[in-house]
């Protein structure tokens, strides 16, 4: 999500990368009264990995989360999944009455950074951000970046966090010069894609980095993005 807002806005001014040491462990949330996973709007976007780790952590399809689960919301011109709310008080779906994550092992990206976040130096290079005022519990502990983020192969999720980051740029540089039928095309095909399509036939996480290559591939050629 585009935000035009100063490094200092938003973090405490530095950039970290996977190997420093950041204070954001919470030590599991124990001892924290404040319920962090509640009125997020539509903030919580899943990207193509999220939406293969939850549909085979789950045993659903795309279609089945988003009955209740997942929503779909146009996010910088682009119609994307993201975590829904429920109406009644606020909470996120996948929030248990003790308040803990009950897909913890398979959260989505975001989830898993909390309260970090991502800062795009450019299109292909990012940084870490220690966001301001996000978690609320008393006396965070400091922790290894990549111990907190807990996704295993870092550097392949890195990379491909950056090309689908591309991608995704791309489709948007591409939004002004088509007429609004063709806008709701493009964002059908996307979904279709990167998300409606099964991603059950991967066994890994390898297998999922080979699969969304071959439909990025396959994607980039028939928009015309290569």
């Amino acid at each position: 999500m585009l935000r035009n807002v100063s490094l200092e806005d938003i973090s405490d001014g530095k950039l970290y990368t996977e190997n420093d040491l950041v204070r954001v462990d919470t030590n599991s949330c124990k001892g924290c009264q404040t319920v962090c996973c509640q009125n997020m709007g539509s903030t919580i976007v899943i990207d193509p990995y999220d939406c293969y780790k939850l549909t085979t952590g789950l045993g659903k399809t795309f279609e089945q989360l988003t009955m209740n689960e997942l929503e779909l919301n146009v996010v910088d011109g682009i119609i994307m999944p993201n975590l829904k709310m429920q109406k009644s008080d606020g909470r996120c779906a996948f929030l248990r009455e003790d308040n803990l994550c009950n897909i913890h092992t398979i959260r989505p990206g975001i989830c898993r950074m909390f309260p970090l976040g991502r800062y795009w130096e450019d299109e292909t290079h990012f940084k870490y951000i220690v966001q301001k005022g996000e978690c609320n519990k008393d006396n965070l502990s400091k922790i290894k970046l990549k111990k907190w983020l807990g996704i295993e192969g870092l550097a392949e999720y890195d990379s491909y966090i950056v090309r689908w980051h591309e991608y995704v740029k791309q489709l948007q540089a591409a939004l002004p010069g088509l007429s609004e039928d063709n806008v709701k095309i493009l964002n059908t095909f996307n979904l279709r894609v990167f998300y409606m399509t099964t991603y059950a036939g991967c066994a890994d996480d390898k297998a999922f980095y080979a699969e969304f290559d071959r439909r990025l591939a396959m994607a980039k050629e028939k928009l015309g993005l290569m």
